[in-house]
């Protein structure tokens, strides 16, 4: 069977936690395992022929965490942002992020910018971190675009309005969420729309190559209609 390849690939980086708990582990610990593994997937999602990979680092809702484990993930982001910067200028990955700036920590906004100017320019896939992100929030931030710019509403259509989203990026193929929960948690509302979904038990830290090929030979076996009749039927 040839395996189909998605253009745009989305994944839920869930389970952190719960696979930390499981083996007796600090919750920080069960992030640390996931971003480990995250940096060894990117790689191989790319090596696969995907085009662009949204990862969901971190919701708008998860501020309401712990303080500790917050913070802890902050420092992550800071740390990783600048730690990986040459490893994705040498395989030519560009970074962009989604998301709102409050109330991120300088730190963190200060390592994003750095890391979005270092690799605009490359062009071997885009890696889009959605970092203090919500589905919603997007949808509402591009809307007050919109009407700052005084667009006549005959103007509005759905390309155009994806004009004013976080990234004019393609729609989702394929959203992964790993851990076994059955939700969207307000993951890219707008550009999920006609995605095919793929909800693994596994936890992500151990989300690994082999799974993610297990994601791909799924995704080669839907049907993907878009709403229309298929006439093999």
């Amino acid at each position: 069977m040839e395996v189909k390849t998605p253009t745009h690939v989305g994944i839920i980086l869930d389970g952190n936690g719960r696979w930390a708990k499981e083996k007796g582990l600090a919750r920080s610990q069960g992030h640390k395992a996931g971003y480990d593994n995250l940096k060894k997937l990117i790689k191989h999602v790319f090596n696969c022929g995907v085009k662009i990979l949204s990862v969901y680092a971190f919701s708008t809702e998860n501020f309401s965490r712990e303080k500790e484990e917050v913070d802890y993930l902050m420092n992550i982001f800071s740390k990783a942002f600048s730690l990986e910067k040459n490893k994705l200028m040498k395989n030519n990955m560009k970074v962009i992020f989604s998301g709102r700036k409050e109330p991120l920590p300088k730190s963190v906004l200060e390592s994003m910018k750095n890391m979005e100017q270092c690799t605009k320019d490359n062009t071997g896939g885009i890696l889009n971190v959605c970092l203090n992100y919500g589905g919603r929030s997007e949808i509402v931030d591009a809307c007050k675009k919109i009407i700052d710019e005084k667009i006549d509403s005959e103007k509005i259509t759905e390309d155009l309005f994806s004009q004013y989203m976080y990234h004019n990026l393609p729609p989702v193929d394929l959203m992964i969420r790993t851990s076994g929960e059955l939700r969207l948690s307000n993951f890219m509302l707008w550009q999920n729309s006609y995605a095919e979904f793929y909800f693994p038990k596994t936890y992500f830290p151990d989300f690994n190559e082999k799974e993610f090929d297990k994601a791909l030979i799924e995704y080669t076996k839907r049907d993907r209609r878009f709403g229309k009749i298929n006439n093999e039927e």
